[in-house]
Formats: structure tokens, sequence, C-alpha cells
């Protein structure tokens, strides 16, 4: 993932354009961890636009900011857009392209495009900032599900300020939020605010879908999706949790190691194994399964083990990084966080990942407790749309911090229509054709015999569960010392808004404050109860989540095999 640090609508008779610029290169400092690879600026008396690059695709000459030598727009992405050749095929005038890079192309499709019509032909993960002098205005925008971040924000003389991560644009912004996804912000529309452009038929509300379950349709989209998202010019790796989802997108990956997918297409790869990766505490319930998957795909394994202490040692740089106190972010992105590290010690810049199926298919243990298709599919709807406040976050933000780009295929947007517009009873747990009810019943089913059947039918583990139990225990253990009870009866005196529930958010907060004291950093974490990973509307399918305050699988205590007793 790159990074990208803008400032936009300068107006020279307020701000002096020489003293932003030097402003703009020590904010994107703060961001480099994201792209380490090289550093590039546009400046004007208007816009500022600085980029750090991590080259995936077209690594010798990709270098941004692009810049369209006819028109003059220049262009600053974090992301990559995976149909970019069928784009570019699809131009109707000439352009000169300077580059092999996915990403030129967005500058040629908004000469000849609406934003609304080219975005919602792109196919990819994407935060960027375009820039044209000749009308003097600017496009930003974010990808549907909000997969790559990216925040805004205001200063006192009214410029605005797009950065890849929020930490950019704290102590310079009076105001801060989280752009958001599916949505574009244009310049000289400014009166309109954020544009919706992503409007998928499944998430109207008060839909229930009707199409009928056909498990090889439903295969074959996500082979597609992963066939897509395999594009890259640098060595890559796959994530094994030891779940059904990660196994699944290694898997499908793995079918593909013959050769690799690039801005010129398939051609032999110099990295012809596959190298998966697993993380936890010796001993965790994901770690036999995962190598279990990784001995089967053929998969080169590496198993990152971590010490509980290692973990609580590192829980300051995680919240500097993921930019939050929420506590089942902080819980998973720890271990996340750890891995990643070793990943890129290894020479390995992409990783794919399974993030997005348990939203997408009811996953989650709390899914047992939907009382029907109608309110199971509501939720899904609910879960996609807040998923950039959560595991897309974690995904990105973890990885990015050591300059790894984290790719999810369950997300791509042609798969999500295929799978978003199934019938949500064959979604529910209880009516799986199964000895049991199992959540994610259509996914598993239709990929019988890819992955060993202990795997394909394990019950789902969240993830900082299924890293190892002492985990989660050790986290609340630790904030049960450092956390008071009369700090706790004083917490809405010292944290009046979003205030913690429990000692181990009240922790977190703390260390959250401690980076950022900053009221409208507060404002960009979400805060909401939660059990076992539900929205706060899902509460109410059971009576007992009423006085549950975990976001762990193991808080689901008559689903869970292991639950909490």
């Amino acid at each position: 993932m790159c990074g990208i640090l803008t400032i936009l609508g300068i107006d020279p008779t307020r701000s002096n354009p020489a003293e932003l610029r030097r402003q703009a290169l020590a904010m994107a400092r703060k961001i480099r961890h994201r792209g380490p690879d090289w550093s590039g600026i546009f400046a004007d008396d208007r816009a500022i636009l600085v980029h750090e690059r991590l080259s995936i695709v077209d690594v010798e000459h990709g270098a941004q900011p692009l810049i369209d030598t006819l028109q003059g727009t220049v262009l600053a992405v974090n992301g990559e857009i995976y149909n970019h050749r069928d784009l570019q095929e699809e131009l109707q005038e000439p352009h000169d392209f300077q580059t092999l890079s996915d990403c030129e192309v967005i500058l040629y499709l908004y000469d000849e495009q609406s934003p609304k019509e080219f975005l919602n032909r792109m196919n990819g993960i994407f935060a960027f900032v375009l820039y044209d002098p000749k009308r003097e205005t600017f496009l930003i925008a974010r990808d549907p599900i909000g997969v790559v971040p990216l925040y805004v924000g205001w200063d006192e003389a009214g410029n605005l300020y797009a950065a890849s991560e929020m930490k950019a644009l704290v102590g310079h912004c009076e105001r801060i939020r989280e752009f958001p996804p599916g949505h574009f912000f244009l310049g000289h529309q400014a009166d309109r605010g954020f544009q919706r452009y992503y409007e998928p038929d499944w998430a109207d509300p008060g839909r229930v879908p009707q199409e009928p379950y056909d498990p090889v349709a439903l295969r074959k989209a996500l082979e597609a999706a992963v066939r897509r998202q395999l594009m890259c010019d640098v060595p890559y790796g796959v994530l094994i949790s030891g779940g059904v989802d990660s196994s699944l997108i290694a898997a499908i990956a793995a079918q593909y190691r013959e050769g690799r997918v690039e801005a010129g297409g398939s051609t032999p790869a110099w990295w012809p194994r596959i190298h998966s990766f697993a993380v936890g505490l010796k001993g965790a319930p994901d770690l036999g399964p995962a190598r279990l998957v990784a001995d089967h795909i053929g998969a080169i394994h590496h198993e990152v083990h971590f010490t509980v202490q290692e973990g609580l040692d590192a829980l300051s740089d995680v919240i500097y990084h993921l930019e939050t106190f929420d506590i089942t972010t902080i819980r998973a992105s720890t271990p996340m966080y750890l891995m990643m590290r070793k990943i890129r010690a290894m020479g390995i810049k992409m990783v794919l990942s399974g993030e997005g199926a348990d939203e997408i298919f009811g996953g989650y243990l709390y899914f047992h407790k939907a009382p029907d298709g109608a309110d199971l599919h509501a939720e899904t709807v609910r879960k996609l749309q807040k998923l950039h406040l959560y595991d897309c976050a974690r995904a990105n933000k973890s990885s990015a911090a050591w300059g790894v780009e984290a790719r999810v295929p369950f997300l791509d947007r042609e798969f999500l229509d295929v799978a978003m517009r199934l019938d949500p009873s064959v979604k529910l747990p209880r009516n799986a054709a199964w000895p049991r009810p199992i959540e994610k019943f259509p996914l598993r089913k239709a990929f019988e015999g890819l992955i060993p059947d202990e795997v394909l039918w394990r019950q789902k583990e969240q993830f900082s569960d299924g890293v190892g139990y002492a985990w989660i225990d050790a986290l609340k253990a630790t904030a049960e010392r450092e956390i008071s009870d009369a700090m706790m009866q004083a917490a809405t005196a010292r944290f009046p808004v979003k205030t913690p529930e429990t000692k181990e958010a009240y922790f977190y907060r703390q260390l959250f404050e401690h980076h950022f004291p900053s009221a409208a950093a507060v404002e960009c974490v979400p805060h909401e109860r939660s059990v076992a990973c539900s929205t706060p509307i899902a509460l109410a399918w059971d009576a007992a989540f009423a006085s549950m305050a975990d976001p762990s699988g193991r808080a689901v205590r008559d689903v869970h095999q292991q639950g909490h007793r």
C-alpha cells in the first residue's frame, strides 16, 4: 500500500504555497511506512500532492504523482485497479501513457467520462486525489467498501487536506473525518459534498435478494476474483489463519502458482513456490489447521510465534498505526502486525487475505441467532457498510505499517454482486445441509474437495481467539491491573465522548490519546456495543446479549465449542 498526502483548494492570498509545500513534506513523512520505496511531489499555487510509494506493479516506472502530458491533470493514488487493461482498451481518445502502472488509466477515464460513470467501471481497491489545474478543480474518491483508508481535514485557512492515515492530519487540521467508502468529492461541486457512486441493488433498504444458490457460479466468481488480484510484479504470499476463508483464498491462489499476473499479462514466475503464513501463540487453535492447508496446497509454510509479552509490548505501536481504540480491532491487529513484520523481512510485499467472508455469508457465531433470512441479509449489509471501520482497517494498516499490501478477494465488487444477491435463507446456519448447524454453508459447499474437510467444515473461530485464547485473557488481566475501579467510576468525566464501558476499553483509550490528543481524532474512531462482532441492532436477536459487552466469538457460549463459561 502506498501513502498519499494532499493539500487542495489553496488560496495564495490566505496561505503561503511554499510554506505549505514544506509542511506537506513533513506531514507525509508520518505515513512513509506505507510507501518506503520512493517519494514524489507535485506542487503549484493551488494544490500539493505528495506520494509515498510501495512498488507492486511496474516497479521501475510507476512513480507518482502521475501526470497527463496532454491535459496537465495530476494524480496520486493508493491502490490497485485490477481491470485496468480492459479499461485502457475501452478508451475512446488517444492518450499518452507514460508507464505500465495500473493506476495511470484513471487520468484518462477522467478525461472521457463523468466520475460516477468511470468509478463504477473500476474494479479495484483505491483512494485517490486527481488535480485538474485547467479547470481549477479536483476529484477525490475511495473504493466501494473502503479497503483502502482515506481521511480528509480542513485547516483554519480553509485548505482541504486528504491523507491515507489520520496521523498525518492531526495537529494541522481543525476538523478531520474519514472519507466515506463508495463516494467521490468533486471540487467545483463542493456544495454537494460527498457524492455516492456505489449503489448496489442488494444494499437497497428493505430488499431481500431472491437469487437461487448456484455453487458452481459462486465458486467461479471467487476464483475469478483471486485471479484478478494476483496482478503483481513482486513476490507475494498468502495468509492462512486456519479457518475456511483464508484457506480457500490460499488454495485458489495456489492453482495459479505456475505463473504470475502482472501489468503485461501472465508470464512465468520467478517465485514458483507459494509462501503461506500463520501467526499465533505456541499451541494456538489456528496453527494446526493452517499447517494442514499449507501442506495440502504445496505451500512453503511459515509459522510466526509470538509471546503474550511481545504482544503486550506492541500494543502502543499497534494503536498508533491502527488509529483506533476499538477492542476487537486491537485484539486482532496485534498478532497481524507482528506477523507482517516477519513477512516484509522475507522480501514479500503483497499478501492475499480472507477478510469479508463473514460479513457476506453471515459467518460470525451470533448469526446462529438470526431470526430469518431477511434479518440475516440486513445485518450482512450493515456489516459490509461498516467494514471499513474494522476488518478493512485492520488488514490494511497492520500490513502497511511494514510496507506490505494486503488484498482481499472476497470484497471484489464482482464477487460481491454474486454472493450478496443470493437468497439469504441459504446462509442461515440452521438451514445448512450438514449434520449440525454451521455458518457459511454456501461457501463451504461450493468448494468441497479443494481443502481438507477438517478445515472446510471447521467452526468459525475469530482471529483474536484463534491465535490463542490466552491472548485475550492476558489483555483483560493487564487492563484489570492497569485500570482501577476508581478510574472506571470516573470514566465519564475523563472521557465524556465515547466513554469506555470496560477496563480493557479504558486501557486502549489511554494509549490512543497519548498518540492522538485530539477531539477530532476521537470522532474518527467507531464506538458501539457489540457481542461477537455484531452490530448494535443484532443484539436484539438474543436476550442474553443485553448484559454482555464482549466482541469475542466465545461470548456466544451456547454455540462456540469452547465458549466462555
